[in-house]
């Protein structure tokens, strides 16, 4: 037998090929998959470079700081002024808990040193160190909580990442932020050399590579609650002024709240009016018809601007309203009504007439309670005289019958007159409206028929005994117009604590303020008198019965009130009495802002009451480029631009 070497199997070709193939396919598969686009390459800059003291990510710089130093004391919503700066940043917090038992125990030793130290300096004759002292004042007292619970500690690590174009912005920005943080003692430092690690601390990773903490309890804790944006702006709406937190635009509409009513306080002075003109200007141009009570003369100039009606009460004036006059209702319900209502609404007005106002001005001055003007048996005989009056005119409960001639006041005291009972002690009490001192204006039937998106009643020449009657019939003769064609309206009361001093007024005023949304007017109560407007039963109903509310500056006195209506924190207190003219807390149902009021030129020179500002235009012959006749485009020539 030979043997041999063993001969070398042949390998099939078609399978080499076949092998090179699929190696190939594999290599243009992994190739591929590395061109595929992933979600990462979305997000990934095109480049990260770090310094020690900033980095660049893309085209942006950037740099991250770290908060190291708190003041004693935190106020709540401390950190809204960093969060709604008009500036981009990334801030990120990191709470760690710590158990009481651990903190407790540290507490106890840290009071024992400091005590032997305090009284070691006593033994050599050292001066108190006031630190010391409050320091254990501070730890006594957390350790008080931890006992029972009431508090627990945490370890909390602050940090941010601003951004800028530029190395200058960035050091703006930077300088920006340390100084708002600085003015409420909150100091902070960039993370030198530690630039990547404070990169990764502040994205949304939840990893805290720079562990710089601080002790805080949990109400020093709850004050850093980071959603305290302030933003209230709307997609509809007129601009209000400018938001002080982070710049922006308020802009809002009324309307859009559970109801569109406002009360606005302010000292005199502060901008009140300036505000609600501004206002109702701007809601005109909107298509809102605006009805205003103006006892100081204040509103003619922009209503002779706008092209509006200027309606001049006084006894010398021609102008007649007729308080007996029944609105015109479409509503089947409400024209059942409208008599039964309208003599509840005559039932007030006449007890203000008769002695009411004086009555209840007198007790109020002496510091005591206001006793009914009318007595039962009186009150049953002026039903009774108003119902008859309004019959013998042929009105009765028939909405059929509520287009007659209305009755006047001078009916009234006809029927007083002759009939029995109190009827002509009441007769002589309601004289002096029909042929004495204050006879003609409301004692004759109405003389104007106002179709105007402007229509302003000014009071200031009336009497003070009438002015409170007068500001009544104008309500009432609104109200009838309100509920008789149901537009989109305005109705603003400047001086509203001249009808809170008396009960009947200011109970109308309150159910004016109920029913105003049922339709589609919303009221402005403006006042300056803060304390007696709150200190009524009917002034704190009207407040709560309105959306929104202007805080202009206060006086002192009327700030602690002020604060415990509406909840103020101690840090909006302290600033409601040192707010620079046009400046305030806006409230718009759960939302409030800090706002400043901002008109533009030709506005300022429609609505100012600043004597130096008009004396000036005045003089220049410029009243903000409008004049004072005819109506003018209002959108076009208010705000230009908007």
């Amino acid at each position: 037998m030979a043997f041999g070497k063993k001969a070398a199997p042949q390998l099939d070709p078609v399978a080499l090929a076949q092998a090179q193939r699929a190696r190939e396919q594999a290599e243009v598969q992994v190739a591929f998959q590395k061109g595929i686009t992933a979600l990462r390459d979305f997000i990934a800059p095109s480049s990260i470079e770090f310094s020690a003291s900033h980095f660049q990510i893309g085209t942006r710089i950037a740099r991250t700081y770290y908060v190291y130093g708190f003041p004693r004391q935190v106020f709540t919503g401390w950190l809204s002024s960093m969060i709604n700066m008009d500036e981009v940043m990334d801030l990120s917090m990191f709470i760690y808990p710590v158990e009481s038992q651990v903190v407790l125990e540290n507490l106890r030793k840290k009071v024992s040193q400091i005590e032997a130290g305090i009284q070691i300096d006593s033994e050599k004759g050292r001066v108190r160190d006031p630190g010391k002292q409050a320091m254990i004042q501070d730890a006594e007292e957390m350790r008080d909580k931890l006992q029972v619970g009431e508090e627990r500690f945490f370890r909390f690590g602050l940090y941010f990442t601003i951004f800028g174009s530029s190395m200058d912005e960035l050091e703006f920005i930077a300088h920006k932020v340390e100084s708002v943080l600085g003015q409420q003692l909150v100091y902070s430092k960039p993370a030198t050399s530690q630039q990547e690690q404070g990169l990764n601390s502040t994205v949304p990773q939840l990893t805290d590579q720079l562990a710089i903490k601080r002790n805080f309890s949990t109400g020093a804790l709850s004050t850093t609650f980071p959603f305290t944006s302030a933003d209230l702006t709307q997609d509809s709406g007129i601009l209000y002024g400018i938001n002080m937190h982070n710049s922006g635009l308020v802009i809002f509409d009324r309307f859009s709240l559970e109801n569109g009513n406002a009360v606005v306080f302010a000292k005199s002075g502060a901008g009140k009016s300036f505000t609600v003109k501004l206002e109702a200007l701007r809601s005109m141009m909107y298509g809102t018809e605006i009805f205003i009570i103006d006892p100081e003369n204040e509103y003619q100039r922009m209503a002779e601007a706008v092209g509006g009606a200027y309606v001049r009460l006084s006894l010398s004036s021609p102008t007649r309203i007729n308080p007996f006059d029944l609105p015109k209702v479409v509503d089947s319900e409400e024209s059942d009504n409208a008599l039964r209502s309208n003599l509840i609404t005559l039932h007030g007005l006449l007890r203000l007439m008769m002695g009411g106002a004086q009555s209840q001005m007198q007790a109020g001055a002496a510091g005591g309670v206001s006793m009914p003007a009318l007595a039962p048996s009186e009150e049953a005989d002026l039903d009774a005289a108003l119902i008859e009056t309004y019959a013998k005119a042929g009105i009765t409960n028939d909405p059929l019958t509520h287009n007659s001639r209305p009755p006047t006041i001078n009916d009234l005291y006809d029927t007083l007159l002759h009939m029995g009972g109190t009827g002509p002690q009441l007769a002589q009490r309601l004289r002096k409206y029909t042929t004495g001192t204050f006879a003609g204006i409301f004692s004759q039937q109405s003389n104007i028929d106002i179709n105007n998106p402007m229509v302003v009643f000014n009071v200031r020449d009336l009497e003070d005994e009438l002015r409170p009657v007068a500001m009544y019939i104008v309500l009432n003769y609104i109200w009838n117009k309100t509920k008789s064609d149901q537009k989109k309206r305005m109705l603003i009361v400047d001086e509203a604590w001249q009808l809170m001093k008396y009960e009947d007024s200011a109970n109308f005023l309150f159910s004016l303020a109920k029913r105003a949304r049922k339709y589609n007017l919303g009221i402005t109560t403006i006042t300056q008198d803060v304390e007696d407007f709150m200190g009524s039963r009917m002034g704190r109903a009207i407040v709560a019965n309105a959306s929104m509310q202007i805080l202009l500056k206060q006086s002192s006195s009327a700030v602690d009130v002020l604060s415990d209506v509406f909840k103020l924190t101690s840090e909006e207190k302290k600033r409601l009495s040192q707010f620079p003219v046009g400046q305030g807390l806006f409230f718009a149902g759960q939302s409030h802002v800090h706002i400043q009021i901002t008109a533009s030129p030709t506005e300022t020179g429609l609505i100012t009451t600043n004597p130096d500002q008009v004396q000036a235009m005045e003089a220049a012959g410029d009243m903000g480029g409008v004049q004072p006749q005819g109506t003018i485009d209002l959108q076009n020539r208010l705000m230009p631009g908007l």
